[in-house]
């Protein structure tokens, strides 16, 4: 394989990558989410500047992603923090959890994806929707809400899942040394809701130490939404350079 050819691929091993270039198109995506009140300090530890925290809002979320556009199927889980960028309103991808390489690959490789390998699921328990979190064998996360009890608007679904989202890049040079640290911002678009509800709901998070969901701990749920969703994941742009003079 001659240099250019090397340059036109997506990313290793040559010949089987791990992903292909995207862009993804996500069909059918289904969200749990639960926005919970969590400590501010303990928030506060975990977001990076400039990004500051306003109000102590995490979402717990959990996607089931049956049709993705070159990754296939899969299912993910994790927190993501309200947070402010330049006093406008924003997401923070703080942990996230999945059962798929080619994502995990694709996420940490071309964007900012904090992704770890984890076992989500996301199901209807007659009544009842569902979302739990494994790490290993052991559960670090129980989600339940009442199964459709009301119905949400599109336009605030749309405003749940279309913040813009920033998540930190960081990549080892061979000295150990950071090569690339940066808060990058993406968005995604072309969003079209198929369904979208609201209920009450419940969060349980266990204690575990590498996937230490507990240190946000629950305080209050604040809301909680059913969404099911096409759209596409847009692309990461580079917002703050840590390494910069």
């Amino acid at each position: 394989m001659n240099i250019e050819e090397v340059r036109r691929q997506s990313t290793t091993p040559l010949g089987a990558p791990a992903y292909p270039a995207g862009r993804y198109r996500f069909t059918g995506r289904e969200y749990l989410n639960i926005l919970y009140r969590t400590d501010a300090e303990a928030m506060r530890r975990v977001v990076p500047e400039p990004l500051t925290v306003a109000e102590p809002l995490v979402r717990f979320e959990v996607m089931r992603m049956p049709d993705v556009t070159g990754l296939g199927s899969f299912t993910e889980s994790g927190q993501v923090l309200r947070v402010e960028y330049e006093g406008e309103p924003a997401d923070y991808l703080h942990a996230m959890y999945v059962d798929s390489l080619p994502s995990i690959a694709s996420g940490r490789e071309i964007s900012a994806f904090p992704k770890k390998f984890g076992t989500p699921a996301l199901y209807v328990d007659t009544d009842t929707l569902v979302g739990t979190l494994d790490y290993g064998s052991l559960r670090v996360a129980t989600a339940t809400m009442g199964f459709k009890h009301a119905p949400m608007s599109e336009d605030d679904a749309r405003a749940e899942i279309g913040q813009p989202t920033f998540g930190l890049k960081m990549l080892p040079g061979y000295d150990r040394r950071p090569r690339i640290l940066e808060l990058v911002r993406s968005q995604i678009t072309d969003i079209t809701i198929r369904g979208a509800w609201t209920g009450p709901a419940r969060l349980q998070l266990f204690e575990h130490a590498l996937a230490p969901l507990a240190d946000l701990p629950v305080r209050e749920i604040v809301s909680a939404s059913h969404i099911v969703t096409d759209l596409t994941l847009g692309r990461a742009g580079l917002v703050f350079d840590y390494l910069a003079d």
